[in-house]
């Protein structure tokens, strides 16, 4: 199978763990793609090749690909104290989904454009 990612990431000095489990595996996965598990500082991707045996692996890994963008912000925006500081107890700016899924959609174009303009 295609390398999808490596087995951690480094967000503002702290490592979280990436692991790739199926859906017998975790429950979780039932709902959602991957989640975040910010107290043991872990992403759980739900391994959608295996989930998906009739879809080329290009779209897949893709798919996985997104979601593990999308944690990531969930990531940068927890350690950055932001996470438990967005005014709602539940669902307030900094864990509403829609705002994290532009960050995490946008993020590669945005990298894209100041690294053209030379402002990185």
């Amino acid at each position: 199978m295609t390398e999808i990612c490596k087995d951690h990431v480094m967000v503002l000095g702290q490592k979280f763990t990436i692991e790739i489990k199926s859906e017998k595996d975790d429950p979780q996965l039932d709902k959602c793609y991957g989640y975040i598990f910010y107290a043991a500082r872990q992403i759980v991707l739900q391994n959608l090749v295996e989930a998906w045996p009739d879809d080329p692996v290009k779209y897949s890994v893709e798919r996985m690909r997104k979601t593990l963008r999308h944690e990531i912000i969930h990531a940068f925006l927890y350690e950055s104290g932001l996470h438990d500081n967005s005014i709602k107890i539940s669902d307030g700016w900094a864990t509403n989904e829609e705002m994290v899924d532009w960050l995490a959609i946008q993020s590669p174009k945005i990298y894209k454009a100041m690294k053209e303009a030379k402002c990185l």
